[in-house]
């Protein structure tokens, strides 16, 4: 089963997606956001090739745990998913992702100039791996 994995922001979302096996997540190009139409075109074209049957948002929670803002936005984005394509929408946690892909490109060596571009579908990669990792320990459906 192929997962979708999301890196939602407001200008940008980071994608990822997983290998057939449910193991590995692989970045996908990320999507400069325009309208919502284009946005769920985009991403239905990735379902769609990929034969993707299930999607992870990344939850951005507080470091206290609690929601902010930025979770009210991605719950409206993840009905919008769940409305749309018809599939499983997994909200995981994903505190700081963008803050560790800066960090992994740093010390990568990757200019400032080229981050930008990348930042996003690494922190979709991530969120997704960690997704994966996680799930891959538990039993099915713990999520």
């Amino acid at each position: 089963m192929r997962i979708l994995g999301l890196d939602y922001g407001e200008k940008r979302i980071g994608v990822a997606v997983s290998d057939e096996l449910g193991l590995t997540a692989q970045g996908l190009p990320t999507l400069i956001r325009k309208t919502k139409k284009h946005d769920l075109e985009i991403l239905g074209h990735w379902i769609q090739n990929y034969s993707v049957e299930k999607i992870v948002i990344g939850y951005p929670l507080r470091l206290d745990g609690s929601e902010g803002i930025q979770c009210e936005k991605v719950n409206r984005f993840a009905g919008l998913l769940d409305k749309t394509f018809l599939l499983p929408v997994m909200k995981w946690p994903e505190t700081l992702s963008t803050k560790e892909a800066e960090e992994i490109l740093i010390s990568s060596g990757v200019r400032w100039q080229k981050r930008k571009d990348k930042v996003d579908r690494l922190a979709a990669c991530l969120i997704l791996q960690n997704y994966l990792d996680c799930a891959g320990k538990s039993s099915v459906g713990r999520f």
